[in-house]
């Protein structure tokens, strides 16, 4: 099966997390810049969050891109990783009611780097599926980034019990390395087809 539905589907998805998360916004009463000071937590979690959720996106559309078809296995390890993100909502909005206490932080790196694993096990079960000499697996390779990104969010969640503030922190340092979008698989499929010509 091709890759149209399961791509239209993820992007359903996501473009939902993102109206969730926006109209879980509030607007402050009054109308100085005093009172933004009541909401900069949850708009600075907000921040971090769509940025995180357009990271998947990007790289998500980028996955589709270089693969030809699909088996059943990627389907779940698809809907597992959409499982993760759907939380996103659900714990930017504690981290931020709550001015980045130690349960909501961690809570958040936790889901980010259950995001990070499912993300890797899409790729793996994409590449399983199309051979280590496909397009995919060129451009991946072993994904040192990727598992650096996860140990960097448990490091995170481990230091959000120490300093929340911190281990936010370390939850941008890692959005911000995957902020400029990742080149690899586009550099690849790139290549192929000069090569072809």
């Amino acid at each position: 099966m091709g890759t149209g539905r399961l791509e239209a589907f993820s992007d359903g998805v996501l473009a939902i997390i993102i109206t969730i998360m926006v109209l879980e916004l509030k607007v402050p009463h009054g109308t100085g810049l005093s009172v933004l000071k009541q909401v900069y937590p949850i708009f600075i979690s907000y921040i971090l969050s769509f940025i995180n959720i357009g990271i998947y996106w990007n790289n998500h559309h980028h996955l589709m891109h270089s693969v030809e078809h699909l088996n059943g296995k990627v389907m779940w390890a698809n809907l597992h990783l959409l499982f993760w993100l759907s939380l996103i909502p659900f714990a930017s909005g504690w981290m931020g009611e709550n001015n980045f206490g130690m349960w909501p932080v961690a809570t958040y790196g936790i889901i980010l780097a259950m995001s990070g694993i499912a993300y890797f096990l899409l790729v793996r079960s994409l590449i399983h599926l199309h051979g280590n000499d496909s397009i995919l697996a060129k451009a991946v390779g072993n994904d040192k980034k990727g598992r650096w990104s996860v140990l960097l969010y448990l490091v995170g969640v481990a230091t959000a019990f120490i300093q929340p503030l911190l281990g936010f922190l370390i939850y941008v340092l890692v959005a911000a390395v995957w902020f400029i979008p990742d080149r690899r698989i586009e550099k690849t499929i790139e290549e192929v087809e000069e090569e072809k010509e």
